[in-house]
């Protein structure tokens, strides 16, 4: 393909925070370009966020509707290719639904849907439509995130024998902070869905411990709360994890951590070896073992796999970070749709983005945890 591969945009207008950094991630590999958008429910708002954009006007739609409706219309060498979904989660699925019925691919942020049946039907359009599925899972884009990978599926850790990720936060610990846009809609269930801390990021954790440890979730054991008081949805919670393979692990998550930024924290044991990552440090990976001196592997020196090589854009010394794991992932969604356009469908061991399999998995977990915590009984069935 010799040209760019067109994007459009629902939500991330003007006060919104996730749009801007889809909009510079998809943009980083100068393989993207955004050329329309609903960027609001407010129609004017929506309007004046895309003219903000240097978009053409006439491309600049009140509502995603219209946006869809109008771009079908349009020559094929000139209609978007792909939609990036950055709304509150009760939207996600209307959103992509319409879009894959009128023939568009989807990159949507996490969760997936508001709830486990959406996922499901979304699933199905997915078949139907032939269309393809990308999910937000920001963290699996880093380059050392696919090293630990790496690492584990070629047994360096030898068998894994415990599991331990974090995922802390403190910008919700008080009544005073949820005042912001931000917060208000991930803590209204009509527009979160059941869970705030673990639909907003516990579920990235546990996405990012099946990622990286190859296993998966198949039960739990969990204690979610509502730490400050009025509060319907919950902002902290523990999670005992048992995966498939009879290996116990630990999920916490929390947004009322006070001091915590983003830390996000993954931890995998095994019999030989264990690995130590945080997000707040993306560009060093830890190896430790019993026999022998912790090793420190840094981003980019050294022999490292190819999927870790691939997502790595600047020498050693030279940070990289969330913006470009977030980039990793619209890359390689790029490169599928490339290779979906020829005629060749591409592998997701070739072009890694988390898709609909993450997404069931993920709207499972929330609803999982959320049903355990709810429960007299200790473990509960990983349920999809």
């Amino acid at each position: 393909m010799t040209r760019k591969i067109r994007m459009g945009m629902v939500g991330g207008g003007e006060g919104a925070f996730i749009g801007a950094v889809h909009r510079m991630a998809a943009n980083l590999d100068g393989q993207i370009e955004l050329v329309c958008g609903a960027f609001s429910s407010n129609a004017e708002r929506s309007i004046a966020s895309g003219k903000s954009l240097f978009l053409d006007p006439s491309r600049c739609y009140a509502s995603y509707q219209e946006m869809f409706e109008q771009e079908a219309k349009l020559p094929p060498q000139q209609r978007m290719d792909f939609v990036a979904i950055v709304t509150p989660n009760h939207l996600h699925f209307p959103v992509a639904k319409m879009a894959m019925e009128y023939g568009f691919h989807v990159m949507s942020d996490k969760p997936a849907t508001l709830n486990l049946d959406e996922a499901k039907h979304l699933n199905a359009i997915i078949n139907e439509t032939g269309r393809l599925y990308g999910l937000t899972h920001t963290y699996n884009g880093y380059p050392l995130v696919k090293e630990a990978k790496q690492l584990i599926a070629d047994g360096k850790l030898g068998k894994v024998t415990k599991v331990v990720v974090e995922y802390s936060q403190g910008w919700l610990a008080s009544a005073d902070d949820e005042g912001s846009k931000q917060a208000s809609w991930r803590l209204d269930e009509k527009q979160a869905g059941i869970s705030c801390c673990m639909g907003d990021i516990g579920v990235h954790a546990a996405n990012l411990a099946e990622y990286v440890s190859g296993l998966t979730i198949s039960e739990l054991c969990a204690d979610l709360t509502s730490v400050v008081a009025g509060r319907t949805l919950d902002d902290d919670g523990t999670v005992i994890l048992r995966f498939n393979n009879g290996v116990k692990g630990l999920l916490f998550s929390s947004q009322i951590s006070v001091g915590e930024e983003n830390n996000l924290r993954l931890r995998i044991y095994g019999e030989k070896g264990a690995i130590d990552w945080s997000q707040q440090e993306p560009n060093t990976l830890w190896l430790r073992s019993n026999n022998n001196p912790t090793q420190m592997i840094r981003t980019g020196v050294g022999q490292m796999s190819d999927a870790a090589l691939n997502a790595i854009r600047t020498p050693a010394g030279h940070p990289e970070g969330y913006i470009e794991a977030f980039a990793n992932l619209y890359l390689n969604f790029a490169k599928q749709i490339q290779a979906h356009n020829a005629g060749n469908p591409a592998t997701n061991s070739q072009f890694d983005v988390p898709g609909i399999n993450e997404a069931l998995r993920g709207m499972a977990f929330i609803e999982n945890a959320v049903a355990a915590s709810n429960a007299d009984t200790k473990w509960h069935k990983f349920t999809v």
